[in-house]
């Protein structure tokens, strides 16, 4: 307990000192929300969850999802394709302000994409053999060539925030790793934007918080009770998550709190939790390619040992077995998919398939949590005492989240299995079956099942280059099929992001039903007001 209260003493400390104390201006409105750091604000490295709640609000992108993930005009007006889908063309409006004032013009669209792509890490795996060229027709048309059709262009845009060339240009950091760009503004990136978003970076503390505060000069909608600040803070600990939201000085909690911790929120006057879907699913992930998960027989022997009845109704109540790699409100499900139930015979007649049945006490499979996500501990857990039922030694390791990126960065370092809620980036079932088994994304935190797969490479490329909808979505249900009998993965639930949330002053419209399922956009601050006056009314 001490030491719990001391982290709190900690933390009111920083936030002071920081220059960010809370609610010291009554004519300034916060909005505050609790996050599992590290957040990257560079549109062309952050690639988590809560990076692109950041970069949502500094940056704007050529189309903009509505609350079915459907793209809609934003900084293009309009856009035409070629009749072959390869080329895209679009017009810009006039007249947008970065936050320094300068134009936003098709340069910086050509900038954006040109640096992303050489950069290669955050989004770049989703236009990394994609995108061919970026072409400048004019001041407010740019040009984008495809190698070949792709026919959920439009919806990964959202993916492309556009960047004051400008501003990064001189910033450039020398030497560098990228010749004569240096270090491509990625340093000053990290603790400044160069964005035109409806929010503007006003102090950082890289792994304690961030704060932004409203872009005066905004072109676009901005809610009549926006707040003026944005505020996120590094922590998911639930004691300090309570404190603060008792005393009003935390408006939204990360979706990490565990069910104990939640219903602890929801008892507390003027407090609700939001829970929506979000186009995201809980996974746990199997290397493929260490022994002896690289054995097949294996890995379905841990699929039908999973008790996936006691998750969905102990540890994640009111959340849905998942059926296969797709969470089921994604363009591109497939319902006839098969569904691994809880089935130790069969958990045991596949394990005594494998090479490494006759040997098991020689192998120890390690089974990874994310401590910043106290109830994936009871799903380790869960899993280690199922699966010592047909013989399966398994020992349960707890890490922090930046250990986890960094075992995942390489084939050798990986472990057995991790945990993972991992969302579309765009709405659409190819956006998982890419960023979870295409061989591009192989080294980042999506996937750890180090799948390699070059058939399924080729068959994932030919089912993105179709552009009628129903076509691809029956190619989807090929791919979806293929992983299911390699079975590189634990299926375990649909993801409801669940947040506390303070309901008697703050109007947020994901927690009211209109949520939009594409990472990021829930947390528009634009769109969600808050009411001081209401908030007195609680202290």
């Amino acid at each position: 307990m001490a030491k719990k209260l001391v982290t709190i003493v900690a933390l009111c400390i920083m936030m002071v000192f920081g220059g960010v104390l809370l609610y010291a201006d009554d004519q300034v409105t916060t909005l505050t929300s609790s996050h599992a750091f590290p957040v990257y604000i560079d549109p062309a490295v952050g690639s988590t969850f809560e990076c692109y709640r950041a970069i949502v609000n500094l940056y704007d992108t050529l189309v903009h999802p509505d609350l079915e993930g459907k793209p809609e005009p934003h900084v293009a007006e309009t856009w035409e394709a070629s009749n072959d889908g390869t080329v895209w063309t679009f017009q810009l409006r006039q007249g947008i302000p970065f936050h320094d004032g300068h134009e936003l013009t098709a340069e910086d669209v050509k900038y954006s994409i040109d640096r992303m792509l050489t950069i290669g890490e955050g989004p770049a795996h989703l236009f990394l053999g994609v995108i061919k060229d970026v072409e400048v027709v004019d001041d407010y048309m740019v040009r984008i060539y495809l190698t070949q059709s792709f026919g959920p262009f439009l919806s990964i845009l959202y993916k492309v925030p556009i960047l004051n060339k400008e501003v990064v240009e001189a910033n450039l950091k020398h030497p560098g790793s990228y010749g004569e760009k240096g270090d491509y503004g990625k340093d000053f990136l990290n603790y400044n934007d160069a964005g035109s978003g409806a929010y503007k970076v006003k102090e950082i503390s890289l792994g304690a918080y961030l704060l932004f505060e409203r872009f005066s000069d905004y072109w676009g909608y901005v809610a009549p009770n926006a707040p003026d600040q944005i505020r996120m803070i590094a922590s998911t600990d639930p004691t300090i998550i309570r404190t603060m939201m008792s005393r009003r000085e935390l408006e939204i909690s990360d979706q990490w709190q565990s069910i104990e911790s939640l219903t602890a929120l929801d008892n507390i006057e003027g407090i609700d939790i939001a829970a929506y879907g979000a186009g995201g699913m809980f996974y746990y992930m199997i290397h493929t390619r260490k022994p002896p998960t690289d054995d097949v027989h294996v890995r379905k022997a841990l699929a039908w040992a999973t008790d996936y009845k006691t998750l969905v109704s102990k540890i994640y109540p009111g959340y849905t077995q998942a059926r296969g790699p797709i969470p089921q409100n994604l363009l591109g499900y497939d319902p006839n998919v098969f569904q691994y139930q809880f089935d130790l015979d069969k958990a045991l007649e596949e394990l005594k398939k494998s090479g490494y049945y006759e040997d098991l006490d020689e192998h120890i499979i390690e089974i990874h949590w994310i401590s910043e996500v106290p109830a994936e501990e009871k799903v380790a857990l869960l899993l280690q005492a199922t699966w010592a039922q047909i013989g399966i030694h398994a020992e349960v390791v707890r890490d922090p989240w930046l250990s986890v990126m960094e075992y995942m960065a390489t084939e050798e370092t990986s472990p057995h299995l991790v945990p993972m809620f991992i969302t579309a980036e765009y709405p659409d079932a190819g956006s998982l079956l890419d960023s979870k088994y295409g061989s591009d994304s192989a080294s980042t935190w999506d996937q750890n099942e180090w799948l390699l797969d070059p058939k399924y490479d080729r068959m994932l490329e030919e089912a993105l280059a179709i552009v009628d909808q129903s076509e691809r979505a029956e190619r989807y249900s090929e791919l979806q099929d293929y992983i299911i009998d390699l079975c590189p993965t634990l299926f375990l639930c649909d993801d409801i992001e669940t947040h506390a949330y303070q309901s008697y002053y703050v109007d947020w419209p994901a927690a009211k039903g209109e949520a939009v399922p594409v990472i990021g956009y829930n947390f528009e601050v634009r769109f969600i007001e808050v009411y001081p006056e209401k908030r007195k009314e609680l202290l």
